[in-house]
């Protein structure tokens, strides 16, 4: 009997076994930070317009069902209490069990935190980047790629996924000497 060919695309059934469909979508909320910062050659001043979410997943060729919502664009050293609890509600409110949150790399732990002692039975992962996506070597493609798919197969809780890793999100730090992240000791 012939080899099958593998399955190719992302229709019908999971192309090999063990792989998950997702049913549902995932909620990816935008907060800003250094994602989503433009560029003013005039000036040398970073500011905000618009997400480049969609864009991102359009070049990314993303067939997960998203369902993007733009909280906020701000800096995260912007960000207030009332932001946060304003993430917090956002996330507690929405129906989608996994949640992925676009935010600026310097406060992200303090979300994280925030949204821990909400104690939210759902899958929550922040992302960020260190360079602005506008800039063309961001690093903020492939970590929206890494919290989308660590949304998907974590179990609930507050995670941070930055540079390929994941981090229990009251567990981590940004090293801000070396711009990584990193568990706490």
């Amino acid at each position: 009997m012939p080899a099958r060919p593998p399955l190719r695309g992302h229709r019908g059934r999971a192309a090999a076994a063990g792989s998950a469909t997702v049913t549902q979508p995932i909620r990816l909320l935008v907060t800003g930070g250094t994602f989503d910062k433009e560029y003013d050659e005039l000036t040398g001043r970073l500011f905000f317009k618009d997400t480049h979410i969609h864009e991102m997943l359009r070049l990314a060729r993303s067939r997960l069902p998203v369902a993007v919502e733009t909280l906020m664009m701000i800096d995260s050293l912007d960000m207030t209490d009332a932001d946060r609890a304003r993430v917090v509600d956002r996330v507690a409110g929405c129906q989608e069990r996994r949640v992925v949150i676009t935010h600026g790399t310097d406060t992200m732990a303090e979300t994280a935190r925030a949204l821990l002692a909400a104690r939210l039975d759902k899958t929550v992962v922040l992302t960020g980047a260190m360079v602005p996506y506008a800039f063309g070597s961001s690093d903020g493609l492939f970590n929206l790629g890494s919290a989308l798919s660590f949304a998907q197969v974590l179990p609930p809780g507050v995670y941070v996924a930055m540079n390929g890793r994941y981090f229990a999100g009251d567990r981590v730090r940004k090293d801000r000497e070396r711009g990584v992240f990193e568990p706490l000791p």
